[in-house]
């Protein structure tokens, strides 16, 4: 089993009902399981301003799976829940799970980077993440908590 970090937003529709349902359709994944999941936060966008306010968290998990096929769990929930990724990048959307931290691998190919290549930017990500761990650290072996003061508001 690998400790992993998703993180979670969701700024159309009614958004924590749809964070919810992402977190219980991850955990029924029996490679899978959901161990903890932050305070659910109102943020600003981030990217694209003019549209509507974030809710965001992150969620600790225990899998099986390689880091790819994670995300590609992550990217079936989003899209069983109604995620266009057709549209506008930092645009609205229905839910957005990110894969931010897979154990102590450090991994770069195509549509797959992690750490997440902006956690260590962004306060609405990090934030959550020292919530469900105050001694997380990169891979490299920084301290999150160190990076908090860098990073910036907003989703």
């Amino acid at each position: 089993m690998v400790r992993a970090f998703i993180g979670l937003g969701s700024n159309l529709g009614d958004r924590q009902a749809l964070l919810e349902e992402a977190l219980r359709r991850l955990d029924a994944d029996p490679s899978v399981t959901v161990k903890a999941v932050s305070v659910f936060r109102e943020t600003e966008p981030v990217g694209v301003v003019d549209q509507p306010r974030f809710l965001n968290a992150a969620a600790a998990v225990e899998t099986t799976l390689e880091p790819r096929e994670l995300l590609d769990r992550l990217l079936a929930v989003e899209l069983a829940l109604g995620r266009d990724r057709s549209g506008e990048r930092w645009g609205p959307r229905t839910v957005d799970l990110d894969l931010l931290l897979f154990g102590d691998l450090v991994v770069d190919e195509p549509g797959l980077t992690v750490p997440h290549p902006r956690l260590h930017e962004r306060r609405f990500v990090l934030e959550p993440l020292l919530e469900l761990d105050p001694a997380l650290a990169l891979p490299d072996g920084r301290l999150l908590g160190d990076l908090l003061g860098t990073g910036e508001p907003g989703s």
